[in-house]
């Protein structure tokens, strides 16, 4: 059976750094569409893309079914967790062929373009696990808990973590496995999972794109 790629958007979050009165996936832009409805769009014109999951909030699932319910690449919307990885991990309970391709994508990211899913697609055959990356532009320094400078790191190997982040689907499941045996596990994206409990695993980053820009503030909306 052909393996497929499976576009998860990850739209769980309540945004509260946004401070509207819905979280900002179901906030419209000037066509009227709103935020998730431009990311699933996104996707679904791919033709590269053969499945899209969405995961989303409880008390948002059926919503967001009446939403997407004429995207025929939509087959599921499922209830998110409190935390991302939690979200996740549900979307995996619903990709179960093991050699799938698993493109994890913020909702709240709009913009992401059909050349950079290409690429990633592209990047990703054979197995690979690749995600979108932008190289830092700015100077990057680390400071302790009261804002003391420590150490300016070396630009040159900083990168700034997008999303799509695309990995075989055994290998998402096996790295959150081992994750979720780890009392100490405090993920902050899927690829840092995969990084810290499968280190042999090599992730390539594609550079991502500007305009692929996450909409956290009224300002980023605008």
């Amino acid at each position: 059976m052909k393996s497929k790629n499976i576009a998860i958007l990850l739209a769980g979050g309540s945004g509260t750094r946004f401070g509207a009165d819905r979280p900002k996936q179901f906030l419209a832009l000037s066509d009227g569409r709103t935020v998730l409805e431009h990311s699933v769009a996104a996707f679904s014109a791919s033709p590269l893309i053969d499945r899209i999951v969405v995961v989303t909030r409880e008390d948002y699932v059926e919503e967001v079914r009446r939403m997407l319910h004429s995207c025929p690449k939509v087959t599921d919307v499922v209830a998110g967790g409190r935390e991302r990885y939690e979200s996740s991990t549900r979307a995996l309970a619903v990709c179960t062929a093991p050699d799938d391709l698993l493109l994890f994508h913020d909702a709240v990211r709009p913009f992401v373009s059909a050349d950079l899913i290409r690429r990633l697609v592209e990047a990703a055959g054979d197995g690979r696990c690749v995600a979108a990356a932008m190289p830092a532009t700015d100077t990057i320094v680390r400071a302790d808990g009261e804002g003391r400078l420590l150490e300016t790191l070396r630009r040159s190997e900083l990168w700034c973590m997008q999303t799509p982040q695309c990995f075989p689907r055994r290998i998402i499941v096996e790295a959150y496995r081992l994750g979720l045996a780890d009392p100490a596990f405090a993920p902050t994206d899927d690829c840092g999972v995969v990084r810290r409990y499968l280190p042999e695993v090599p992730i390539l980053l594609v550079p991502g794109e500007a305009a692929n820009i996450k909409i956290t503030y009224p300002e980023d909306l605008r």
